[in-house]
Order: C-alpha cells, then sequence, then structure tokens
C-alpha cells in the first residue's frame, strides 16, 4: 500500500505526541493542526492510533480524572475541564465511574491544605474560602462539609 509522505508524517508526529502522555482525539488533532498538517492527514493519523489503541478517550479521560484528583479538584471542575477538551458526556461519565472518589472527603482535604485556620460562617474569609472551593470545582453541600466538619473539629 502506498503512502503519501504527509500522511506517514502526520502519524510520526501522532505517535511522538503520545509516546509523550496520553491525548484526547480533540487535543491531539489541534496538536497536528498546530503542526501544520492537513485534515485528511490528521483524520487518517487519529483513525490509525485508534485503530492500533494508541488513542483512548476514555483512557485519557480516567487518566485526566486521576491527575485532577490529586490536585484537588473536584467532579464539577474535571467535569467541565474535560468537555472543553471535547470528550464526550458519556465517556466523562464512563471515567468518573470507573475512578470512584469520595467528593466529601476530597473537598475536605483541598481545603485543610489550603487553609491555614477555617473562618466562621458568614464572614468574608469565609466567603472567599467558599469561592476557592467552588472553584475547585466542589458542589456547595460538599463544601459545606469541608468547612463546618473543620470549624466543629477546631472547636472541641
Amino acid at each position: 500500500m502506498y503512502f503519501r509522505p504527509t500522511n506517514i508524517a502526520a502519524k510520526k508526529a501522532a505517535l511522538h505526541f503520545l509516546s509523550c502522555h496520553e491525548h484526547g482525539q480533540y487535543e491531539l488533532q489541534q496538536k497536528l493542526l498546530n503542526k501544520g498538517f492537513d485534515v485528511s492527514d490528521i483524520d487518517e493519523a487519529i483513525r490509525f492510533c485508534r485503530e492500533h489503541h494508541y488513542l483512548d478517550d476514555l483512557r485519557y479521560s480516567k487518566e485526566q480524572v486521576r491527575h485532577n484528583v490529586k490536585k484537588g479538584h473536584g467532579e464539577r471542575r474535571i467535569r467541565q475541564e474535560l468537555q472543553a477538551k471535547q470528550v464526550l458526556d458519556d465517556i466523562i461519565e464512563q471515567a468518573l465511574n470507573e475512578e470512584p472518589q469520595d467528593w466529601f472527603q476530597l473537598a475536605k482535604l483541598s481545603a485543610e491544605n489550603s487553609f491555614h485556620h477555617f473562618a466562621t460562617q458568614g464572614s468574608a474569609e469565609y466567603a472567599q474560602q467558599v469561592r476557592f472551593l467552588q472553584y475547585q470545582g466542589f458542589s456547595v453541600e460538599q463544601i459545606r462539609y469541608a468547612l463546618n466538619s473543620e470549624l466543629l473539629a477546631t472547636s472541641n
């Protein structure tokens, strides 16, 4: 079978990117576009990588979940970042289910690592801590749990 040189170069570049770390399909497409490859060559390189299981959005999503959890990010932020990288919602949901987390405990751990002390409810500092945890991707319930459990622990 005859391959055009640019097609081989696109595959080579795709394999190089994937050898460094996991990529999602959209992310890999963007990197190849930025390198100046034709869309048809990129599509063929993507197809080649998928067929040989070098490229897998589920595997990529699970790795991103683990990576973001280590950084103290909540489910909402992880979901939003994967959506920004154009990962399908079904794949995001599956990745989150296959990498189960205790989001309440993670919110508490993130709060403990980020704040020297916990402010009382109603204060400006408490509002700042809430905003920070929201930015990290935690729900209101998870934030309440994290901050209030710490307030109870420090008051005893």
